[in-house]
C-alpha cells in the first residue's frame, strides 16, 4: 500500500521540518509521498487511479488513533492505495470517497498536514504493536 498526502500550498518553517520528520519515521512502515500543488484546480489531476480518496475536512468523520489504524489495515487488506487530500486555507472542492475530520476546530492548513502525518505514524505504530504514547 502507498499513502499519498496531496496538499495545496508550500510548507514553510516550522511546519516543513515537522513534516520531514514524520515522513522519515513513516518510511519504516509504509511508502508515503507528500505532493504539493500550487492551486486547488491541480488537485484532482494528481489523484492516482483506483486510489481510495480521503478528504480532510472539519465536517468529516472523526476517528480515534486506534480506529484510524484499523481503517488503514482494512485499506491495506483491500489492496488499495490511499490518498489524503488537504485543501488550502479555504478547504477543497474535491469530493473523495470519504471525509476525515481532525475535530471541530479549524486548523491552519500547514498544521493540518503535520497532524495528519503524525496520526498516520501513530496508526502504523499501533499496527506494529509498538508503544505510541510519546
Amino acid at each position: 500500500m502507498k499513502v499519498t498526502v496531496l496538499a495545496v500550498g508550500r510548507l514553510r518553517a516550522p511546519f516543513a521540518d515537522d513534516v520531514e520528520h514524520y515522513e522519515k519515521l513513516l518510511s519504516r512502515y509504509v511508502r508515503v509521498e507528500v505532493v504539493e500543488v500550487d492551486e486547488e484546480a491541480r488537485l484532482e489531476r494528481r489523484i492516482p487511479d483506483r486510489a481510495h480518496v480521503v478528504v480532510c475536512d472539519e465536517r468529516g468523520r472523526a476517528r480515534t488513533s486506534e480506529e484510524l489504524s484499523r481503517w488503514l489495515e482494512d485499506r491495506r487488506q483491500a489492496g488499495r492505495d490511499v490518498v489524503f487530500v488537504l485543501g488550502g486555507p479555504f478547504g477543497t472542492s474535491v469530493a473523495g470517497d470519504e471525509r476525515l475530520s481532525f475535530g471541530p476546530m479549524t486548523l491552519p492548513f500547514q498544521l493540518a498536514r503535520v497532524v495528519l502525518l503524525e496520526q498516520l505514524y501513530r496508526a502504523h505504530k499501533i499496527l506494529a504493536g509498538e508503544p505510541y504514547h510519546h
